[in-house]
């Protein structure tokens, strides 16, 4: 039973999303009420959280074992000695996995309250604490040391500095003030620093403030995919066309042992600073919409704004095209759930690059593509498609996870995690 609202979007984009997951050829492959199911469960989990928090390991300083240990010993300090179990991936050797237990419902909500921004409100879900600058509103009297509870604003109609909130707000957890409300409203300079200290979220997720920072990288699962699907090899020359903040960039290097070049393209309409044909492999994961991303419990963008990156991405694509050596590979993703932005820019792709041929992934982790685009079924089976669909580990704990065999929980990890697409293509002549 989920405690949040399903994720909140302005009615023409829940129209559009409901159109994309009960299209005509999907209705008619799975039938009206499974297609429904599917659409209500990825609304509502939108929503939480993933099943799992995903760390890739910086292999350059230590053992994937060795960080393990580590990394074990430092949440057995924050879980107060509880027993967390810490999984390395088996198809992804240097990524481990966390299990995220919630939403727990035996908090107390507290007479002092904070009000958060969404944005704010979705980091704390998955670990964060609260910086000064992301509270909104705070209780008339809250001082410094104060137990607070913390609201998520996720309609943005709470007034910074307001004293009290009656709007829309959902419960995230309780932490303790590191500052007193006048000093978060009535300073004269930036606010800086930690803000509310989080004690007990709604979700039990680790904190990775300053925990093991030169060890560890916070990526979700599927984007630690990409670089695998991609799969340089040492003294290849690959470009990221858009490596920002560069986290894949830095997992293709670390596959490569630092033997690559990349760089970050948003100029392109000024033409390309390579000859064509300069690249053994390209990953392209261009701008899109975000409709995967979690938890998010309130998506204020347009439909305008949604359906606005299949140009932009197109004209990435045919840069990528004519970098792209004869027998390169190019790696598309992104971390949306549309059709527009996935399954149907792999349909142009193949009809406008007749140089192009998909290929299977490895590893493949993921759901088969999604019907609705006109690919044929040999073709849905070569992409890679997430969908946070499933919310596997609601209403379980630590203690019930020990019972569950380690291969299910790696299953439950694929499956609940963050929407995500990846495609792979070949250029054969």
């Amino acid at each position: 039973m989920a405690i949040f609202p399903k994720i909140l979007l302005k009615p023409e984009v829940e129209a559009y999303l409901s159109s994309i997951y009960k299209n005509d050829e999907l209705v008619a492959a799975i039938g009206p009420l499974e297609a429904e199911q599917k659409y209500e469960s990825l609304l509502n989990n939108l929503s939480h959280p993933p099943a799992f928090t995903t760390v890739r390991v910086n292999t350059h300083l230590a053992s994937v074992q060795h960080i393990r240990s580590l990394l074990c010993e430092e949440l057995h300090k924050q879980y107060a000695s509880l027993n967390v179990p810490v999984l390395q991936h088996p198809q992804l050797p240097d990524i481990l996995l966390i299990p995220v237990i919630g939403p727990r419902k035996d908090l107390q909500k507290l007479t002092n309250e904070v009000i958060v921004g969404a944005q704010c409100g979705s980091a704390v879900l998955r670990g964060a604490h609260i910086y000064a600058p992301g509270i909104v509103s705070a209780s008339k009297f809250m001082k410094a040391g104060d137990l607070v509870s913390v609201y998520s604003d996720i309609e943005g109609k709470c007034k910074r500095g307001a004293k009290e909130f009656l709007g829309t707000k959902v419960f995230i957890g309780n932490g303790i003030s590191e500052l007193s409300r006048s000093e978060i409203f009535n300073s004269n300079g930036p606010l800086k620093g930690m803000g509310i200290k989080m004690i007990e979220s709604i979700y039990l997720s680790p904190s990775f403030d300053n925990l093991l920072p030169s060890y560890l990288f916070l990526q979700n699962l599927p984007s630690s995919v990409v670089s695998y699907v991609l799969n340089p090899q040492p003294g290849e020359r690959i470009l990221d066309m858009c490596a920002a903040p560069g986290g894949k960039t830095t997992h293709l290097a670390t596959l490569m042992h630092d033997e690559f070049f990349k760089m970050m393209t948003h100029l392109l309409a000024e033409g390309p600073p390579f000859l064509p044909e300069s690249f053994d492999r390209i990953l392209l994961d261009p701008p899109c919409s975000g409709m995967g991303q979690r938890p998010n419990m309130a998506y204020s963008w347009s439909l305008k704004e949604v359906t606005s990156y299949q140009p932009l991405q197109r004209k990435l694509f045919t840069v990528a095209v004519q970098l792209l050596k004869p027998k390169g590979i190019l790696v598309y993703s992104t971390c949306t759930v549309t059709l527009s932005e996935n399954e149907e820019q792999v349909a142009w792709a193949l009809e406008t690059f007749p140089c192009l041929q998909l290929q299977s992934q490895e590893p493949h982790i993921g759901r088969e593509g999604m019907m609705g685009a006109g690919l044929s079924p040999e073709q849905l089976k070569q992409l890679q498609r997430f969908d946070p669909s499933e919310a596997v580990l609601q209403g379980m704990d630590f203690n019930s996870l020990q019972s569950v065999k380690y291969e299910d929980l790696i299953s439950l990890a694929n499956k609940d995690c963050i929407g995500f697409f990846i495609a792979k293509f070949i250029k054969v002549q």
